[in-house]
């Protein structure tokens, strides 16, 4: 651990500085995001999904948890990461947003992480090509970068509403 300029230890908040929140920290491919540990209802392994026609690619199908069917979305396939392949690392997050409950297949969960707004860096600009929206920022904890995500954004988006579509049909 490295310790700051006034003697705290790298990450620690300054005196004073409210927490902005705590985050559950999970791995797509070579990359770690955080997402508001608030959204999240459970985690579970990963059962392969009973498929939907005519879903798009990234809707691996829904599952019945505990009654309610629940429409599953392969995060890696989504954000256009490869070829998604399932180990015994693999889990489905189980998130409560938008008044919904959704399943996120990502290659695994690392931690929860309190962070603090200092903590937190906007994105970068890129080009018009490259969505940004549904980043609320870069944060780095230790040697580790963290892509902040607004999961209830993305999973509330246009292109998301698809999963009311196939799930009804």
């Amino acid at each position: 651990m490295t310790m700051t300029q006034t003697g705290r230890p790298d990450g620690a908040p300054p005196e004073g500085e409210q927490i902005a929140g705590e985050y559950l920290t999970f791995t797509l491919g070579h990359e770690e995001y955080a997402i508001d540990i608030l959204k999240v209802q459970e985690i579970r392994g990963y059962e392969p999904p009973t498929m939907i026609a005519n879903a798009p690619p990234f809707i691996k199908g829904v599952i019945n948890l505990r009654g309610t069917i629940v429409p599953v979305v392969d995060m890696r396939i989504r954000f256009g990461l490869g070829k998604a392949e399932y180990t015994p690392f693999t889990v489905v997050i189980i998130l409560n947003v938008a008044e919904r409950v959704i399943g996120m297949v990502v290659d695994s969960v690392s931690d929860v992480l309190s962070l603090f707004p200092a903590q937190i860096r906007p994105a970068p600009e890129f080009s018009a090509s490259f969505d940004t929206r549904y980043i609320l920022g870069l944060a780095t904890v230790e040697n580790r970068m963290l892509i902040v995500t607004d999961i209830a954004r993305l999973m509330s988006s246009r292109d998301m509403e698809l999963m009311d579509e196939a799930a009804t049909e």
